[in-house]
Order: structure tokens, then sequence, then C-alpha cells
């Protein structure tokens, strides 16, 4: 029989806390704007490929055996007395945007670790399997696509279709895993968990403006992301009247006002948000109108109902473009989820875990996409989060949480795996 605890487990926030320093140093680089060092680990890097390794070997310090998939997710699994049963999997990501801080999807894996490890501390059994996981290309930075390596380990992306997506280099996954060494051979699927959890940090204002320590995360909401491919026509900048322009600069820009435009009239509810974060103008040159420019657009929603008038709106904009600023404009979809609800019975767990270590909590749905939506497809699923400071600012060096926040954090991650592990 699994033993039986009478009091809390607590983990070791310090350990924890030098563990998500030293991956951080991995991949760090100086900010020229703030002087601060943040991460860049993009996936499947030659960085990124070090940070892996630096976590596997702490993954078979604590004893855990690992295996990587086709898609390069890695899996570290201890042992369970009925180790036929289905584990409990808990875990997140260490690839990172190229302005990070280190906590971002860190920390739900190396606070994972540090569930293991106390564990191991206590020589605690535990009646199933826990498997943490690591996951490729979360954040889709690189490829475009996030959640990419959890989406196709649970069949919502093709492993061949996943395999041939590019960056932007023309470099593809299937190239790129094999590069760094994490081209695995375990079958994808290999893994039915009995439920998922995930610790992370909010990336957002709520809990700390607040005053509270965990997140109840309730789910993730409708994201859609969009490249758009504006097509016009090259012309000098000093001898070509404007009407005779047909300038793919002031196309994308018009399009850009128009998202604002849209969220500010209140039509898609007060949480639309959208973003046209990346730019590409050809030919670049200050003297010369632009004849193509390849941009983002990342568009979120709480109602699927209001993403689905939002996307219908663009696109009759675009037509509108197209035709009074002469160029032609062509898109593709790069990413899109609907809102994803996490299951009822585990946020409930995690609040009444959260309430026996006598920490302050809300429910709260995620504005980021996370591993943990795609995993909700397979098994019962929710998140923790933790506050940050500085209006819990996220993909930037600043990027903070302290020790204190993550380690009640991963106390809650700790104690209510058990209830997993020995039911």
């Amino acid at each position: 029989m699994a033993k039986t605890l009478t009091k809390k487990l607590t983990i070791n926030g310090g350990r924890l806390y030098a563990a998500l320093k030293d991956l951080g140093k991995v991949g760090a680089y100086k900010d020229e704007n703030s002087g601060l060092v943040g991460v860049n680990r993009l996936a499947l890097t030659e960085k990124e490929g070090e940070g892996r390794r630096l976590v596997i070997k702490w993954f078979k310090e604590a004893g855990l055996k690992v295996v990587v998939d086709k898609i390069g997710n890695v899996y570290a699994k201890r042992e369970g007395q009925d180790d036929d049963l289905p584990p409990l999997l808990l875990g997140s990501h260490i690839d990172s945007v190229p302005t990070a801080g280190i906590f971002d999807g860190c920390l739900g894996v190396l606070g994972a670790l540090e569930v293991v490890r106390t564990l191991n501390d206590h020589k605690v059994a535990t009646r199933r399997p826990l498997v943490i996981g690591f996951f490729t290309e979360e954040e889709g930075c690189r490829f475009g696509t996030d959640m990419l390596g959890s989406a196709t380990a649970t069949g919502r992306l093709k492993l061949a279709d996943a395999y041939q997506i590019k960056d932007r280099d023309g470099l593809t996954v299937r190239g790129e895993l094999e590069k760094i060494g994490f081209l695995g051979k375990t079958e994808l699927g290999h893994i039915k968990p009995r439920a998922y959890m995930e610790c992370h940090i909010e990336q957002g204002p709520i809990l700390r403006h607040k005053g509270l320590d965990i997140g109840v995360v309730t789910g993730v909401q409708a994201i859609s992301w969009r490249e758009l491919t504006i097509l016009g026509k090259s012309a000098h900048a000093g001898t070509t009247p404007m009407s005779f322009r047909k300038d793919a600069g002031v196309a994308a820009s018009r399009i850009n006002v128009k998202l604002r435009e849209m969220i500010a009239s209140g039509r898609y509810g007060h949480e639309m948000r959208a973003t046209m974060g990346s730019w590409k103008v050809n030919p670049g040159m200050v003297n010369i109108v632009p004849n193509k420019v390849i941009c983002s657009i990342d568009l979120r929603n709480p109602s699927d109902a209001f993403m689905k008038k939002v996307e219908s709106e663009l696109d009759s904009f675009i037509k509108v473009v197209e035709k009074e600023e002469g160029v032609k404009i062509e898109w593709r979809s790069t990413a899109k989820t609907p809102l994803v609800p996490f299951d009822e019975s585990v946020q409930q767990l995690i609040a009444d875990t959260a309430d026996s270590l006598g920490l302050s909590h809300e429910r709260i749905l995620s504005g980021a996409g996370h591993d943990a939506q795609e995993w909700s497809h397979v098994c019962p699923t929710a998140m923790v989060f933790v506050p940050g400071e500085y209006d819990g600012i996220s993909h930037n060096p600043r990027e903070f949480s302290a020790e204190r926040q993550c380690t009640d954090g991963v106390n809650v991650l700790l104690n209510a795996s058990l209830a997993f592990l020995n039911d």
C-alpha cells in the first residue's frame, strides 16, 4: 500500500528556485533596452537542446526513467506501486520566446521535478506512477504553431504535418529535431494519463493586483493566429504620386488600426484582444514603397461566438483593403483553438488544496495558451497559477515571481498530486 500521509508535504523552495536560475543560464542574454539578463531559448535550437539535456540530467539524478517521443516531447517516469495504472502527468515546456524570463513554462517542469524530489526526500511511495512531461515548441515563436508538441501527442496535429512545418529560414521541425538529437522513437499516444496538472506563472496582473496567492485556472480562451501576405508594388518614394501607389505597408497598417477599432467598439466583449506582433517589410528601404508585407495577427476572446464574428468582420475588411489599396492579400491560419474549459473536479481539488494550505485563491480564465489545453482533450485537466510582480509582465526579461510565490504554487501542485497518485 502507498504510504499514508497525516500532514501536508512542503517542497524545498530554495532548491526549486536554484533550479529555475540554473536553467535560466542556458540561452541567457543581456537585454539592450533594460540592461537585464533574459533568456533566448527558441524551440529546437542548439541552446534549447542544451536546456533539454540539463533537465534530463536532473530527471535521471532523481531516479526517473526518461523517454522521448517522435515529436521530441520528453517524459520522465517515477514508478508507482501499481505501475500499470494510468499515471498522473505533470509538466509544461522549456522553450522560450526570444525575450523571455526564467519562469514561463520552466516553473511547470521544474516544479514537477521538485514534487518528485520531495517525494523522494520523504521516501513516499505512491499507488500510481507519476510522469513529468515537457513538450516541444509550446511558444510557437519559431515554427508559428503554438503547443506543437502537446497538440501532436494528443492528436490535434498529425505527425507528418508537424514534421513538415518550417521556420522562417525554411528549416523543418523534423530536421531540427534530428539536428539536436531529439527525434525520439517512442510512439505518440503511449501515455494515457489519469489526469494532467500544470503549475504556471499567471503572465498577467490579476492575482498580484488582488493580493491573491494562487489562481485556480478554469480554462483557456479561444485563440486564432493568422499570417498575412500582402502584395503591392514597389515604387520610388519621391517620384510616385500617392494616387498611383499600391503600398503593402499602408494596407497592413489599415488592418492593424481596424483591429484596434474593433476592440474599442465593444461589439465583441470587453475581453477581446488583438495583436499584430510580427512585420516583415520588403524591400525595407527608406525611399521605396513596400511591395510586400508578411505580418501576423493574434486574436483572443473568451467567447467562441464573439471570435467567429471578429474573424468574419476581419475577412470582410481585408477585401475592402484589397480593393481600395490595389493590393492582393493572402492569409493562412497558423493556429486556432476554441475556448477550452478545464475539468471542474480538478479545479475543485486545486482550490481545496490551496484552502488546506492556508493560501488565498480565485478562479481565473487563462488569456495565454498552454499545453494543458491540449491534454484536457485526453484526461481531466486543470492548472495552478502563481502571481507575478510588475503587473505580471511576461515574455520579457522583467518577468519575475518571488521564491515564496513559486513555492506556494508548487506546494499546491504537490499536495493535489497526492490525491491522484493514491486514488
